[in-house]
């Protein structure tokens, strides 16, 4: 290539390149004359989003304290409930084994008076029961030989019973 070529090939680059300066200006104002229309319309709304954010700051410090307290609240009333509970299974366990120690005594009795009723019923069985029985044999006995002295020697045919017929 020769000079003259390189020469006309700069220049036109650099027409060029300057060219695309002067668009990339007109841009940039463009920019700039947009940016300062926007910083106008937002202008008006600045105080508004400043009290906005001096709002959401108390707020957000009311609810933190608030917080705060529910936790401090919440934990007060864990320990309280911890502390009931602990009380209320002692006194479960407590009454469980007076309960237990209760039962085991009432059990005690319980085969205690079993067994003097059976002694009892032994000992009325044995001393009264069997002489009543006794004196009750002799009586019937004595009924009987008194029945038998008294009719005579021999029953009437008016007298047979059924089972005399029998062998009639």
């Amino acid at each position: 290539m020769d000079q003259t070529t390189l020469l006309y090939v700069m220049t036109a680059f650099v027409i060029i390149a300057a060219i695309a300066l002067c668009i990339q200006a007109g841009l940039l104002a463009g920019m700039y004359k947009a940016t300062r229309s926007m910083q106008q319309s937002i202008q008006p709304l600045i105080p508004k989003v400043e009290s906005l954010i001096d709002a959401t700051k108390t707020t957000v410090e009311q609810s933190r304290q608030q917080i705060a307290e529910i936790t401090t609240r919440t934990n007060d009333i864990l320990d309280s409930t911890k502390r009931q509970l602990a009380m209320v299974e002692e006194v479960v366990s407590d009454a469980s084994a007076r309960a237990k120690v209760q039962l085991e005594r009432m059990e005690m009795v319980l085969d205690d008076t079993v067994s003097r009723v059976h002694e009892t019923v032994a000992v009325v069985h044995g001393g009264i029961m069997r002489p009543l029985r006794e004196v009750n044999g002799i009586a019937i006995g004595l009924r009987a030989a008194l029945a038998f002295l008294a009719r005579g020697n021999r029953p009437s045919v008016d007298r047979v019973t059924t089972d005399e017929e029998m062998f009639i």
